[in-house]
């Protein structure tokens, strides 16, 4: 076996668009890798200091959509120019936006599933940022992404992650077994 040091390897990294208001009321969006799920109705993400980090603690709001095959470019895009320095970033991703009825947020409809949530807490905050606690309160699936069931379908989305290793965007693949079944033939 081969040693590496320690790194942030976790995977699958999913590709997560934060959507927040600045001060005037304008949408930004940023691209970060490092979230996931918190708890139950929690989601955590790791944030340096942003425009976005800056809008989160004005108001306290943000939505949370999955980068998708179809939104990459412009999901990349809103990960490497900031909104300090671009003022017209979110219309140069070419993303529709509605506000959210549950958060002071964006939804861009772009994307076919989002989580809008409240800032729940902040930990470990320093001037290089911090690690973001939000509370889901609603979430908007586009309905053309729905399932028979009438639930979110993954592999229809396209969702893609983020391969922290080699730097590169990878597609969600197809489903491969069934989740608290496929032991059962262990027992």
């Amino acid at each position: 076996m081969k040693s590496f040091s320690p790194k942030p390897w976790t995977l699958p990294q999913p590709v997560l668009i934060l959507g927040t208001y600045d001060k005037e009321g304008k949408p930004n969006a940023m691209n970060a890798a490092w979230g996931g799920t918190w708890d139950t109705n929690e989601v955590m993400i790791s944030l340096g200091a942003h425009a976005t980090t800056e809008n989160l603690d004005l108001q306290g709001a943000f939505t949370l959509a999955f980068a998708t095959v179809d939104t990459l470019v412009a999901s990349d895009y809103v990960g490497i120019v900031s909104a300090k320095k671009e003022p017209n970033k979110i219309a140069k991703t070419g993303w529709n936006v509605v506000k959210s009825e549950h958060v002071n947020a964006p939804i861009f409809t772009n994307f076919p599933l989002t989580l809008e949530c409240k800032v729940k807490e902040t930990l470990n905050r320093d001037q290089s940022g911090y690690m973001l606690i939000g509370e889901i309160v609603n979430i908007v699936c586009q309905e053309n992404f729905l399932s028979t069931d009438g639930l979110p379908d993954i592999e229809k989305m396209g969702i893609i992650c983020y391969n922290p290793i080699h730097h590169e965007y990878i597609q969600l693949g197809k489903k491969v077994g069934q989740a608290f079944h496929d032991g059962e033939q262990l027992k």
